[in-house]
C-alpha cells in the first residue's frame, strides 16, 4: 500500500509550499472554509480489520479511505442499506451506457 492514496498526490508532490499561508489567514479562503467546510476532526478507535478493509477499497479506487469511510457513515446516517447502495450504483451504471 503506497503511503498516499491521494490521487492529487503526485501532481502536487514536487511544489514548494514553504512560504503558504494557512487558511485562517487568508480572510477569503477562511470565509469560504467556514461557509463550506462542514467537516470536524475527530479521535477515532476503529477494529485493525475494518480499517484494512477501507485502506484496500481506497487504493483500489484510488481514492481515500478517509473519504470513503465519511461516506459509509454518511450513508448509515440517511438510513441506506446495502440494497439501496447497490440499486443507486446499477441506475447511474445503466444511465451512463
Amino acid at each position: 500500500m503506497s503511503n498516499n492514496s491521494d490521487p492529487m498526490y503526485d501532481r502536487y508532490a514536487d511544489m514548494d509550499f514553504t512560504d503558504a499561508k494557512p487558511v485562517r489567514e487568508v480572510p477569503h479562503l477562511a470565509r469560504l472554509q467556514a461557509e463550506h467546510g462542514g467537516k470536524s476532526r475527530i479521535t477515532i478507535r476503529v477494529d485493525n480489520d475494518t480499517l484494512a478493509v477501507f485502506k484496500a477499497r481506497a487504493e483500489m479506487a484510488g481514492g481515500n479511505y478517509q473519504t470513503l469511510m465519511n461516506e459509509a457513515l454518511r450513508q448509515f446516517a440517511q438510513g441506506l442499506t446495502l440494497a439501496d447502495v447497490v440499486r443507486e450504483t446499477i441506475r447511474e451504471e445503466l444511465h451512463q451506457a
